[in-house]
């Protein structure tokens, strides 16, 4: 059996299809193709080329006609994927007619083919991004809402503090998915720009005609027409990769998340279960986050890839050796990563198993220590805070040492009750009376949701 290169085996797991399809072989040669074309009609609609060299060098645009091998071993001795793709589409066009060869190309750079291209293929995964981010701020939403009142333990230092909600969590997750949409938008029209400047960036071999073959060529492709080329100014695409990168780091938040509650000994929160899904080689009983580690995963490369955008910045002069190459490949790989975390949290938030039973009983580990504050709050009121804080230490101590409930040394400490009565302190154990605000912070971020997808 005949094996194709790549990284097939993860793929899969690791991004999802319809981003693969964007960069991959043929998607990239499409992209920069599309550009070809849209360039020769720009020309034509200005005058500078006959309509008659359009149609062959439009039929040549197609990627299915090139051979994607043969086109990267000779990448490897023209230093970029324009050159060698300039010279195929010429004899393709040659080939059905030798005048229309003539015309291709004509004023543009490499890097103007490249750049240009790249943008329709953000363009591209900008939309499968966003779309993925709606779909799974609606769950989120949902979910929310659902579990706006559901207590659950707080943990900070990853110990047990006092009550929130799974809403409120939940909530929190939202509120990070709806940031990053505005950013997305806000991106946008920063990022969705033509790049065309010719040898330098001056469109002299154009003349007089290259302002409105510049404007004509942003119209064909449906991209805005910048101030000025930005063949070493990268800003637009490492703010959108950096953007990506606060995405992967919100998802593994997520991730992180879940996958903690998802321990056994928490147990309170889990992924949403399937045949053969996050089992073990050697262990029946396993049930593996594997959607959580996608998340962690993704979060944790991404960075890398998002510094190494950073590092290419300071591109030389008016075009650039080795730093420009050094994001050919990367912001794809940040683009695929955030795909396919985005695609394992939409299947988690979807299908979110919650065992709310085992939450309380899980507030119930510390035998009531994680309200200590809400009693300490009310006692300080009537005995002053510090003497409030010193009492509930001791109490809290006693409780640890004599294995009892918080309750019961509390309902036999003669300082305490004579503060407070029986149904006082019944009250404030209770967590359910202890969730401050988190119903609002629910309301909020759905709200804030909300506003965004109107």
């Amino acid at each position: 059996m005949t094996q194709r290169p790549g990284n097939q085996l993860f793929d899969a797991y690791f991004t999802a299809r319809d981003m693969r399809e964007v960069f991959c072989d043929h998607g990239r040669v499409q992209a920069m193709l599309d550009v070809e074309a849209a360039l020769a009609r720009a020309e034509a609609r200005v005058g500078l080329i006959p309509a008659t060299a359009v149609g062959p060098i439009e039929n040549a645009c197609d990627a299915s006609l090139y051979d994607f091998a043969a086109l990267g071993e000779a990448i490897a001795t023209a230093g970029n994927s324009a050159i060698p793709l300039v010279k195929a589409l010429g004899r393709q066009i040659a080939a059905a007619d030798a005048e229309a060869e003539r015309y291709v190309h004509l004023g543009a750079t490499s890097q103007d083919v490249m750049d240009s291209g790249l943008v329709l293929q953000l363009r591209q995964a900008l939309t499968l991004i966003e779309n993925d981010l709606a779909q799974l701020a609606d769950s989120l939403a949902t979910q929310a809402q659902r579990h706006a009142a559901t207590p659950l333990a707080g943990r900070t230092w990853l110990q047990h503090a006092t009550p929130v909600t799974l809403g409120m969590k939940i909530a929190g997750w939202l509120g990070a998915v709806t940031r990053s949409r505005q950013r997305l938008r806000e991106l946008k029209p920063r990022l969705l720009v033509l790049q065309f400047g010719g040898a330098s960036g001056t469109l002299a071999a154009l003349g007089e005609q290259a302002l409105p073959i510049a404007r004509a060529l942003a119209e064909e492709l449906q991209l805005s027409l910048p101030e000025q080329p930005w063949h070493t100014q990268r800003d637009r695409i490492v703010e959108f990769g950096a953007v990506l990168g606060l995405i992967a780091g919100s998802l593994g938040k997520l991730g992180r998340d879940i996958s903690l509650l998802m321990q056994t000994e928490a147990a309170e929160v889990f992924e949403p279960s399937a045949p053969g899904k996050g089992g073990s080689s050697t262990m029946p009983h396993k049930r593996n986050p594997v959607g959580a580690a996608v998340l962690i995963g993704a979060a944790t490369r991404v960075p890398g890839l998002v510094s190494t955008l950073f590092s290419a910045m300071p591109q030389e002069h008016e075009r650039s050796l080795g730093l420009w190459h050094a994001e050919w490949e990367t912001l794809p790989e940040i683009c695929g990563l955030v795909s396919g975390a985005l695609q394992q949290a939409r299947l988690l938030a979807d299908g979110l198993e919650v065992d709310a039973a085992r939450m309380a009983r899980n507030l119930e580990l510390t035998q009531g220590l994680v309200l200590a504050e809400a009693v300490s709050i009310v006692l300080a009121q009537r005995v002053g805070r510090d003497k409030a804080h010193h009492l509930l230490e001791q109490c809290c101590k006693r409780a640890v040492a004599e294995q009892r409930h918080l309750r019961a040394v509390l309902g036999d400490e003669p300082q305490v009750t004579a503060e407070l009565s029986a149904a006082e302190l019944d009250h404030l154990l209770n967590p359910a009376h202890y969730l401050g605000q988190a119903q609002v912070w629910v309301e909020r971020a759905v709200a804030e949701h909300n506003a965004l997808t109107v």
